[in-house]
């Protein structure tokens, strides 16, 4: 069975550090994106190579950084953890239905640019968010 999902511009959301996590509307203006673009020490979409977080970003959940896991679909993700993912965005409300972290409900996590699937966002109250990223879909690029 696969997922389709079907998203529009305006659906997409972006967790802004002004507003303590809550979504805002996909809005990079020209003087982000040239930075984001310029800056050589990214890790990148495999797909489109939109910069999406960097390495120094990397942290450690449950004990390790990265994680293998299997959906209900019995489809395998080997995911990186990091603390933020500014070129990317995130659809759909959030769950704790099937989640790999205890205590975190996800969302899932898309390239700003191309929309491929790139993980999810792991939100928890009282807890730092963290995304956990497709390692497979990353390019990590100096």
């Amino acid at each position: 069975m696969a997922l389709a999902i079907y998203m529009e511009k305006s659906l997409l959301k972006h967790p802004s550090k002004e507003n303590d996590g809550m979504s805002t509307d996909l809005v990079l203006d020209d003087e982000v994106e040239q930075k984001i673009h310029e800056d050589d020490n990214h890790i990148r979409c495999a797909q489109c190579l939109h910069a999406i977080t960097r390495p120094e970003e990397r942290i450690v959940i449950d004990g390790a950084h990265q994680h293998t896991f299997a959906n209900p679909h019995g489809i395998i993700f080997e995911i990186g953890c990091f603390r933020t993912a500014e070129g990317s965005r995130y659809v759909g409300p959030a769950t704790d239905e099937f989640t790999w972290f205890k205590g975190y409900a996800w969302r899932i996590s898309v390239c700003g640019k191309c929309l491929l699937h790139l993980g999810w966002l792991y939100t928890a109250a009282g807890k730092d968010s963290f995304f956990g990223l497709i390692t497979d879909r990353l390019v990590y690029q100096k």
